[in-house]
């Protein structure tokens, strides 16, 4: 098997169910990744050893999912060069998401987290592939069968409409 290229990190394995669809896509698309809990609060440095040696570690991306407080996101990238997906997780103990959307979404200048929506998992991870997409054109090409799919989607739903 091939080095993880993204780690996908959560908060808690109560996550894993929402955090599941980014590992999904990313496998479709053949991108390897790893997937684990780190958690900012329950063990904060575990969270900085694993933000630390990501890079080093091979990893390109990372996509971190929080919910409540949602410190995980914003800590990672304060730590690391690599690039954060931030996802908001609708959690127990959430307010229906909102708290972690907006502690994710508003990073200070200098700290940027890429965010998706509340629960958007699948978004991060097709993110995190057109960003490996950028410099590689297998990956590229993938993206373009992709999108021909869900034009081809487009177009049976309009003629399921006419119908």
């Amino acid at each position: 098997m091939s080095k993880p290229l993204v780690g996908i990190i959560m908060g808690s394995s109560s996550d894993a169910d929402v955090m599941r669809p980014a590992m999904n896509v990313l496998q479709e698309f053949g991108v390897a990744c790893e997937f684990n809990v780190v958690s900012a609060h329950r063990s904060p440095q575990l969270m900085f050893d694993y933000a630390k040696e990501a890079q080093t570690n091979g990893l390109k991306i990372i996509i971190a999912g929080a919910g409540g407080a949602a410190h995980l996101p914003g800590m990672v990238a304060a730590i690391t060069t690599l690039p954060v997906i931030g996802v908001p997780v609708k959690s127990s103990n959430s307010i229906d998401g909102w708290d972690s959307l907006l502690s994710i979404v508003q990073m200070p200048n200098g700290v940027p987290v890429a965010t998706v929506a509340i629960n958007a998992a699948y978004n991060a991870g097709l993110l995190a592939v057109q960003m490996l997409a950028s410099n590689d054109e297998a990956l590229q090409q993938k993206l373009h069968q992709f999108k021909e799919k869900n034009l081809q989607r487009v177009r049976e739903m309009q003629q399921s409409l006419s119908a």
